[in-house]
């Protein structure tokens, strides 16, 4: 199993300068359907949960396992924001939304806010404590990559869910993401009601 202790090492020196802390990451801005997914973490100061990586690197397999020792081994929240919010706010704005209300959730869950946070990516999400965004955080801080799981595997699953509902399109294969079949089924059903429309505009211009 590869060597993470980097990781726990990085949110060591953040936990130092700032107390407790969480760290935050999304899932889904890129499929072309469904919710847009974040999850906020803070890991006890000595807890340490082997394998922890990106989750993007890791099999599916491996995301399910971790996503039971991280829920039961540290602070958490899971969080969302619509397709409707995606369309109006555009999906950026919207991943950024989903990320402050897991951050806020902790604080409703637990009783008491992190002290600082820090996000994947390049943005600052708008939140009422002090934040820093860490570029590739889910390979460089043990606490984004943790959330980063979490986002993952829950969206995976509600993807799953809606997959049930609106079954000729066939989410389960693709997770929403623009593969070819995904495109195939859109060609012949059309739109379902959790796509995103603004996506498939230019393809659809394309199309004629």
């Amino acid at each position: 199993m590869k060597d993470n202790t980097y990781l726990y090492e990085y949110d060591n020196e953040i936990r130092r300068r700032y107390g407790v802390f969480c760290g935050m990451d999304e899932a889904g801005r890129g499929p072309l359907a469904g919710d847009v997914y974040a999850a906020a973490v803070i890991v006890p100061e000595g807890v340490v949960i082997a394998g922890v990586d990106d989750s993007k690197k890791l099999s599916e397999k491996r995301r399910e396992a971790l996503f039971d020792e991280i829920i039961a081994g540290t602070q958490w929240c899971i969080a969302t924001a619509s397709v409707e919010e995606i369309e109006e706010l555009n999906i950026l704005n919207a991943a950024m939304l989903a990320m402050k209300r897991a951050c806020d959730g902790l604080s409703e869950k637990y009783g008491e806010a992190p002290a600082f946070a820090l996000a994947d990516g390049n943005r600052r999400p708008p939140l009422d404590i002090p934040c820093e965004p860490v570029v590739k955080g889910d390979g460089t801080s043990a606490s984004i990559a943790m959330a980063s799981v979490l986002a993952k595997v829950a969206r995976d699953r509600y993807m799953l869910e809606v997959a049930e509902k609106y079954p000729l399109w066939q989410f389960e294969k693709h997770k929403g993401y623009g593969t070819k079949l995904h495109y195939e089924m859109i060609d012949k059903y059309g739109l379902s009601p959790v796509h995103r429309p603004s996506f498939l505009k230019k393809y659809f211009e394309r199309q004629g």
